[in-house]
C-alpha cells in the first residue's frame, strides 16, 4: 500500500498498517475504520492494495481505494473510461457469467447495459412504485402489530428484513410460502466472509453460493412460465410481456436481474432501517427532532440514515484507456475500487461528518451510488419503504430502542448486521 500517514486522525492503525483487503480489517470497531478511512483520504494519492485472497479466484495485480467523494463522483460520470463488465461487484476477477448471474446489469456495460436498464425500468418509475404505496403501509402496520405482540426481540429478524423481502415479494408475485427460501438464499449471496453463512470448506462453500442462486433462478423461470400464460398483476409479468422496440428479456437475463432485485432490494433496505434504529437510539436530540416534525423531516433523516450506513461499500471499476483522474495517473487495466462509506465521510465535502445530522443540508450521499448510468434503480423505492417503516414504527411504538451492541455481518461488501436486540 502506498500512503502517508497525516497526523490527528485518531486511528490506531498507523497508514502503513492499513489493508482493507484484510477481512479482519472488516471486523474492527467502526471508529477504527473510520479512523482508518480518514487517514487514507488524507493521502497524497489513492492508496494501493494487494487484492484479497479467495478460493473464486487467483489474485491479481491490485487495486486503487478510491476514498475521496470527488474520485468517487468523477469515476461513476465516466462509465466509458470506468468501466463494470469486468466486474463490479468483486475486487477479484471472477469468470464473466458467474459475474452476470449474480450481478446482472450491475456487472454490464453500454449497450447492453442500457438496453437491459431501458427494459425493466419501466417497473421502476414513481407511478409504477405508487402503485405499491398501500401495500407497503399495510406490511408496515402488520410489522408493528406483531412487534407489540411479541415485546422485545431480534429487531432485524422482526422488523428490518421483514418489510423489504415482504414487498419484493409481492411486487414479483412470488408467493409467501417462498419467503424463508428467497431470504435463505440472499443471506448466503451476501454473506461475504461471515462464517455465519457459509461453510469454512472451500468446496461446500462455493456448492452453497451457486445452489443459493440456482434456487432464486428456478423459482423466478417457473414463474415466468407461469405469467406467460396466465399473466397477473406483478412485475414478472411485466418484465416477460415488455416489449420495448422489440426488445425483451431472454430467460437467463430474468434469472439474473430477479436474483439481483432481491438480493440489493432486501438487503440494502434491511440494513438502512436497521442502522436507523441504532443511530436514533445513540443519539436521542435528534430522534427528538424528527418526531416533534415527522413529516417535515423525515425526507432529511432517510437521506442521513442512508449516508451515515451506506449500505453498499464499494463497488469496483476497470479503467479502459490511460487517465487523469485530481492529479493521479492512472493506466489502462488498472483496478479501482470506489468506497462509498469513505466518499460519504468525506471532510470536504460533509461538515464534521461522524456527526448524524438528520437536518444536514446538502446531503450529496453517494449511498445509493453516484450520478451516472449505474445510480441505483430501486433507490426511490428503497426511500419510500424506509420513510414508511419508520413512520409506523416511531408513531405507534416512539420509544423503542437497541437493547445491546449489533451482530455486524463479516463482510466489506455489505455493512450488514445480522442482530440487533431491541426494547420498547
Amino acid at each position: 500500500m502506498t500512503a502517508h500517514q497525516p497526523p490527528g486522525t485518531g486511528s490506531s492503525l498507523a497508514t502503513g498498517d492499513i489493508d482493507l483487503s484484510d477481512t479482519a480489517f472488516w471486523g474492527l470497531p467502526t471508529a477504527d475504520r473510520q479512523a482508518a478511512f480518514a487517514r487514507l483520504r488524507a493521502g497524497d494519492h489513492p492508496p494501493f492494495f494487494a487484492e484479497p485472497e479467495s478460493p473464486f479466484a487467483e489474485q491479481g495485480p491490485g487495486y486503487y481505494a478510491l476514498v475521496r467523494h470527488a474520485d468517487v463522483t468523477e469515476a461513476s460520470r465516466n462509465p466509458g473510461v470506468f468501466c463494470s463488465s469486468r466486474g463490479a461487484t468483486s475486487i477479484l476477477d471472477l469468470p464473466a457469467e458467474f459475474n452476470e448471474y449474480f450481478g446482472s446489469m450491475i456487472n454490464m456495460d453500454d449497450p447492453r447495459h442500457a438496453r437491459l436498464r431501458r427494459i425493466v425500468s419501466r417497473a421502476f418509475t414513481p407511478r409504477m412504485i405508487g402503485k405499491f404505496e398501500q401495500d407497503v403501509a399495510r406490511v408496515a402496520t402488520q410489522i408493528v402489530d406483531d412487534l407489540l405482540a411479541t415485546g422485545p426481540c431480534d429487531f432485524v429478524e422482526q422488523v428490518a428484513a421483514r418489510l423489504p423481502l415482504t414487498i419484493i415479494c409481492q411486487m414479483m408475485g412470488v408467493s409467501d410460502s417462498n419467503y424463508d427460501m428467497v431470504l435463505r438464499n440472499t443471506n448466503i449471496i451476501l454473506s461475504g466472509a461471515d462464517p455465519d453463512f457459509l461453510s469454512d470448506d472451500i468446496g461446500e462453500a462455493v456448492g452453497q453460493i451457486l445452489g443459493a442462486g440456482q434456487e432464486l433462478a428456478d423459482l423466478v423461470t417457473s414463474l415466468a412460465v407461469a405469467r406467460i400464460a396466465d399473466p397477473a398483476d406483478d412485475l414478472v409479468s411485466s418484465l416477460v410481456t415488455a416489449n420495448i422496440d422489440g426488445e425483451q428479456l431472454t430467460s437467463a437475463e430474468l434469472a439474473s436481474f430477479f436474483i439481483l432485485l432481491v438480493v440489493a432490494g432486501n438487503e440494502t433496505t434491511r440494513t438502512a432501517i436497521s442502522h436507523a434504529l441504532m443511530l436514533l437510539t445513540e443519539h436521542p436530540a435528534q430522534r427528538a427532532l424528527l418526531l416533534d416534525a415527522f413529516e417535515d423531516r423525515i425526507g432529511g433523516a432517510v437521506a442521513e440514515i442512508v449516508r451515515y450506513a451506506s449500505p453498499v461499500m464499494f463497488m469496483r471499476r476497470t479503467l479502459t484507456c490511460d487517465y487523469t483522474m485530481n492529479g493521479h495517473d492512472y493506466r489502462a487495466g488498472d483496478k479501482t475500487v470506489l468506497f462509498y462509506w469513505s466518499a460519504n465521510q468525506d471532510e470536504t465535502v460533509f461538515a464534521d461528518p461522524a456527526r448524524f445530522d438528520i437536518t444536514r443540508s446538502p446531503n450529496p450521499h453517494v449511498g445509493f451510488g453516484a450520478a451516472g448510468p449505474h445510480f441505483c434503480l430501486g433507490a426511490h423505492l428503497a426511500r419510500r419503504e424506509i420513510t414508511v417503516m419508520l413512520r409506523e414504527l416511531l408513531g405507534r411504538v416512539p420509544d423503542i430502542a437497541t437493547a445491546g451492541p449489533p451482530d455486524r455481518l463479516l463482510s466489506s461488501f455489505i455493512n450488514g448486521i445480522k442482530r440487533l436486540p431491541c426494547e420498547f
